[in-house]
């Protein structure tokens, strides 16, 4: 499940939480105070002029729609099961898919230096996302052994 919602966060190009309390602002912010801070990075990042901002405003406010709908889901289903082994593989592939299809319509708004650097720091945070997850899952253990 954690794989999951870190494919998710990673599609629309969210940074990795390196302050504790960032998290929690996050999520106090609006879905739209989200997507501007996001179109906002994104522009200084990459040097977006006004009509590709605008158009990754329009990409960026579906994929938070889609972020917030799957949010809903899964608390729904939290109280239920946890998902068999075929359904986490069924929700990767659709994950992987709709990560390509961001990827199309980045390439299509983004010039070829843009798109370079917006993969290269997609790569760079799901890296640092990646460190952290093990770091937390190395501190469980070491939690639970003391225990």
């Amino acid at each position: 499940m954690k794989k999951l919602i870190l494919a998710v966060v990673l599609v629309v190009g969210m940074t990795a939480f390196a302050q504790d309390g960032r998290r929690e602002r996050m999520e106090k912010l609006t879905p739209e105070q989200r997507v501007d801070l996001q179109v906002k990075k994104m522009t200084k990042d990459l040097d977006l002029n006004n009509k590709q901002a605008s158009e990754v405003r329009i990409l960026v406010q579906k994929e938070v729609e889609k972020r917030e709908a799957k949010r809903a889901e899964r608390e729904a289903k939290k109280a239920a099961m946890r998902p068999s082994k075929e359904e986490m593989e069924a929700m990767k592939a659709k994950m992987q898919e709709e990560q390509k299809a961001n990827a199309i319509e980045m390439k299509k708004i983004l010039t070829a230096d843009q798109y370079a650097k917006w993969e290269k720091n997609r790569e760079e945070r799901k890296e640092k996302m990646m460190d952290k997850m093990q770091d937390r899952k190395e501190n469980r253990k070491k939690k639970a052994d003391k225990e």
